[in-house]
């Protein structure tokens, strides 16, 4: 993915992982999109984010089992107690013996931090978009 630097997560697609037509569920790959977004917020160190808001998904093209799927995710937007995270997702697929990749979906995901108590709260340090 251009611009978004290296994968937060690469997985292989399991069978456990499948819906009944055989495909990987959407909201298997919803979760690894949510845990590569926390992944880039860690980085800054801010503590405990928490999410709450997922933009519009569309998924373009069917995860099978074997697939490697990659999950991108770089910091959009910093506010006061808010990180909006843009989520890109490939899909790397081996077919007789050549490899394609997909694109799977993107989204974008709204973090708040949180107090230990789970109450919406401005960040500690003040942080600028990288």
């Amino acid at each position: 993915m251009y611009n978004m630097g290296e994968p937060r997560i690469k997985i292989v697609a399991m069978p456990k992982d499948t819906n009944p037509s055989g495909n990987i569920f959407g909201g298997w790959i919803m979760s690894q999109m949510d845990i590569a977004g926390s992944l880039a917020v860690r980085d800054l160190n801010v503590g405990r984010v928490v999410t709450v808001a997922v933009q519009s998904m569309e998924f373009r093209e069917a995860v099978k089992v074997g697939d490697v799927l990659s999950c991108y995710a770089k910091i959009m937007k910093v506010g006061k107690t808010s990180l909006t995270v843009r989520i890109e997702v490939n899909a790397e697929r081996s077919i007789e013996g050549a490899h394609r990749c997909l694109h799977v979906t993107s989204a974008v995901i709204t973090y708040v931090n949180v107090s230990s108590d789970g109450k919406k709260c401005p960040f500690l340090i003040p942080i600028t978009n990288s």
